[in-house]
């Protein structure tokens, strides 16, 4: 291609046991980029594989890759957001494309359909295969959209692209990020998601460490991100309180009109208040939680999309 794009780019890979994938991937990554781009370069992030990942990686490295491969070897397995995050830490590119599973069941043509969207003024573009969804992951997605609001609706993706701004922005919101898609859809920059037709015949592989993260993963999610966990609790706390002041009714109607035995009613009634107290400073805890919550994870700093300069 004679006119190749100038912008530098970086590909970041999440790398967990997949040697029976990395290298077809790798191939479908490093042609493209080589075709497109001037500069480039591709990170393969191995989270502590156990397996000849890191061999099969090196062996493309030396026999077909045009530009720098780096692989930033994991002390242990920290599962994919730790470890993605480093590897956009180590990433210098203008764009940075995050593939979260080496899995090639798209076309080359796409990562370039979600370069090219990005420069119509969007500062993450992702990708998803156009087939159906797990039932665990419509219903997580589906709760998650329910318990929060924000505007961008998530959905299962294979991989995106990030501007140099929206990683600057990132950086400065969180020092942490337990969820990167959930970060990134409340950033306050454009966003946009595109579809793939997906090769069926094309499977990924996840061994059971991974499997149990990304389970722990979807549950500190809902509770770190949406107001899941405040409002279940404030309504667990809601309907104790209710029936604490029902035992508080019964037990002065046993008084008057019943013979109950010695005490009963004093110790029902102290019982009762205690309760009622308790569970009147366990709503102000979770409230104080929640606005800790939203200030660490979710609203520590304000976002904009664009800034418009006008002049006469």
């Amino acid at each position: 291609m004679a006119d190749k794009e100038k912008n530098f780019i970086s590909a970041v890979i999440y790398v967990h046991n997949a040697e029976e994938q990395i290298e077809t991937f790798l191939r479908t990554v490093a042609e493209t980029l080589e075709d497109h781009f001037e500069h480039a370069e591709i990170i393969c992030v191995n989270d502590h594989s156990t397996d000849r990942s890191i061999e099969r990686i090196k062996e493309f490295s030396r026999e077909e890759a045009a530009f720098s491969i780096t692989v930033l070897n994991m002390s242990y397995f920290h599962g994919l957001e730790m470890a993605m995050n480093a590897g956009v830490d180590l990433a210098i590119g203008d764009f940075v494309f995050e593939f979260d599973v080496p899995v090639s069941d798209f076309a080359q043509e796409e990562i370039m359909k979600v370069y090219y969207r990005s420069l119509e003024g969007y500062d993450i573009v992702s990708a998803s295969p156009d087939r159906s969804e797990r039932i665990s992951s419509r219903l997580f997605y589906r709760t998650f959209h329910y318990f929060t609001d924000l505007p961008y609706k998530m959905e299962t993706e294979s991989f995106r692209i990030l501007s140099r701004r929206v990683i600057n922005r990132i950086s400065s919101m969180n020092k942490t990020i337990p969820y990167r898609k959930a970060v990134y859809a409340g950033s306050g920059l454009k966003t946009d998601h595109m579809k793939y037709h997906a090769d069926s015949s094309v499977k990924n592989h996840t061994d059971r460490k991974e499997k149990g993260y990304r389970s722990r993963l979807a549950v500190d999610s809902l509770i770190l991100f949406t107001e899941m966990g405040y409002r279940l609790s404030v309504m667990m706390a809601a309907l104790m309180m209710a029936i604490t002041v029902l035992m508080v009714v019964y037990s002065v109607v046993i008084y008057m009109t019943a013979s109950p035995v010695a005490g009963w009613t004093t110790t029902i009634l102290f019982l009762s208040v205690a309760f009622l107290g308790l569970f009147g400073v366990l709503s102000v805890i979770i409230k104080y939680l929640q606005l800790l919550v939203d200030l660490v994870f979710r609203r520590k700093h304000y976002s904009f999309e664009s800034v418009e300069k006008l002049t006469k």
